[in-house]
């Protein structure tokens, strides 16, 4: 089996460094791996507001801030291959906003366009109360790696 190709990217911001990229690596192959898929290809783009805005404008048709965008460009259902686009300004508001630090929100949202990847929905109570569940136990996951 190939070895998972995960990168990270920054877009349109400034100072912004991920810390321990290889423990962000075998963790996100971990909570893929726990969902019962593979990782092929993921990127991970850390962006401003502006450009996360734009991107949802032009291709999902929403004129709405949002902190995490993903999509899914596999081609075998059980091998992930996506992007997922993430708004350092909103992680580190919505951290303000729930009393968290910055880092727990940053691996919630990427826990989180991760378990899309992996067929979790976030549109009805039952799908929002799981997907929490599973944010949680992921970010207990990397904390305790």
């Amino acid at each position: 089996m190939p070895k998972p190709k995960i990168n990270f990217f920054n877009e349109e911001i400034d100072h912004f460094l991920l810390k321990q990229k290889q423990k962000h690596k075998n963790w996100l192959i971990a909570i893929a791996h726990r969902e019962g898929f593979t990782i092929s290809q993921l990127n991970y783009i850390f962006a401003s507001d502006e450009y996360v805005l734009k991107i949802n404008q032009d291709f999902l048709h929403h004129d709405t801030y949002t902190d995490v965008i993903t999509f899914d460009t596999a081609s075998d259902r059980k091998n992930i291959a996506g992007e997922i686009y993430i708004s350092i300004v909103r992680v580190k508001e919505n951290a303000q906003r729930l009393k968290t630090d910055f880092e727990e929100e940053l691996h919630r949202v990427m826990a989180h366009g991760l378990l899309h990847l992996c067929g979790n929905g976030d549109k009805t109570d039952a799908e929002i109360k799981i997907m929490r569940e599973k944010e949680e136990e992921a970010i207990g996951e990397f904390v305790n790696a």
